[in-house]
């Protein structure tokens, strides 16, 4: 997921921060801020949130990259 976000122009940090999900994404930057004191199963459930509410460009992506992206994309959470 790191490497979506790379390729989609997104910068992941991991900081301790005071906010209650696991990454935030800092007001229409393209700087996301994990909070490294989350668990692992809330981490990824954030990112794959964001993943969901980003429009990220597929073009910039290789196939298995695209695959990746588009089973992310059809997951549903239940946080």
């Amino acid at each position: 997921m790191e490497t979506l976000f790379k390729e989609f122009g997104f910068k992941l940090r991991y900081e301790k921060g005071n906010f209650r999900t696991g990454a935030c994404v800092l007001q229409n930057s393209k700087v996301i801020v994990v909070n490294k004191f989350s668990n692992l199963e809330i981490k990824i459930q954030s990112l794959i949130q964001i993943l969901h509410e980003i429009q990220g460009d597929e073009s910039v992506l290789d196939e298995k990259q695209k695959s990746f992206y588009q089973i992310i994309k059809q997951t549903q959470l239940s946080i």
